[in-house]
């Protein structure tokens, strides 16, 4: 869930290839409990704004399952902890250690707040960090959203250029009618050997195929395990920080995340 880039590789759209039995569910949940399930996720408790400058504290307690969703919430409420105080908490869950791979297919099917200063995402790091910080070690993210653009999501890898700079390679998609807000979509990525490919609802949107680790030549950085993430952010660098039009509280709500890999 890094800032944006400065550096985007031309992209092509593909098409699913998609064949009946190609893919094997390795990994899922469909939040049927009654809370969080903790031997697949665990909760992040952090107010350091990501390194973008947001303004969450990350807590445990805004995280609801009930009735097969999950829901993380976004409030404005003061709030104090160890590291400090903030004015807006929320929560972020990741799978580290108890869900870790190594290309596959991720399907999540969610529907995402709005409003001025809202950052839900999706998105994965890596479990070992095997090439050194970020970026060298990369970054997968599924889906980003700008609460003041709600028709719109990002899809975006991250890693670093000969350089060692950050660079990424992404693109956006856009809903022909209606917001992110008002219905549940599906956001895909699958992950193979040699490239990547994002899709929403089964249509594919941006590809990438090219990326460098710094020091090591492709597939590096992601040519080793990866594991998931899915938070809501409040303000920060991208998407600014919320006015006097947002409303709260604001929530992203998931149906069920599966991952897939090939048989």
């Amino acid at each position: 869930m890094a800032l944006m880039g400065l550096v985007f590789l031309a992209v092509a759209t593909a098409k699913a290839d998609d064949t009946p039995g190609d893919w094997g569910l390795v990994w899922s949940d469909d939040f049927n409990g009654n809370s969080l399930d903790l031997s697949k996720w665990e909760f992040v408790v952090d107010a350091r704004g990501g390194g973008n400058k947001e303004l969450q504290y990350y807590v445990t307690n805004n995280v609801r399952v009930r009735d097969g969703f999950l829901t993380i919430e976004a409030r404005e409420e003061h709030y104090t902890g160890p590291q400090g105080t903030r004015e807006y908490t929320s929560s972020r869950i990741r799978t580290k250690g108890k869900g870790d791979w190594l290309q596959g297919r991720f399907d999540i099917r969610a529907k995402l707040p709005q409003g001025k200063g809202m950052w839900p995402a999706i998105w994965m790091l890596p479990t070992e960090n095997r090439y050194g910080g970020w970026p060298r070690s990369g970054e997968i993210d599924i889906m980003e959203l700008l609460g003041h653009q709600p028709k719109r999501i990002h899809g975006t890898v991250h890693y670093a250029d000969l350089s060692g700079r950050h660079a990424s390679s992404g693109k956006d998609f856009v809903l022909p009618t209606g917001s992110f807000a008002d219905s549940f979509h599906v956001f895909r990525l699958d992950w193979g050997p040699t490239g990547m490919r994002w899709y929403v609802d089964g249509k594919s949107y941006h590809t990438a195929t090219k990326w460098h680790s710094g020091t090591n030549s492709f597939p590096a950085p992601f040519d080793e395990k990866f594991h998931l993430i899915l938070n809501v952010a409040v303000g920060g660098r991208w998407p600014g920080n919320p006015d006097a039009t947002t409303q709260f509280p604001q929530a992203m709500v998931v149906d069920y995340a599966r991952v897939y890999q090939r048989k």
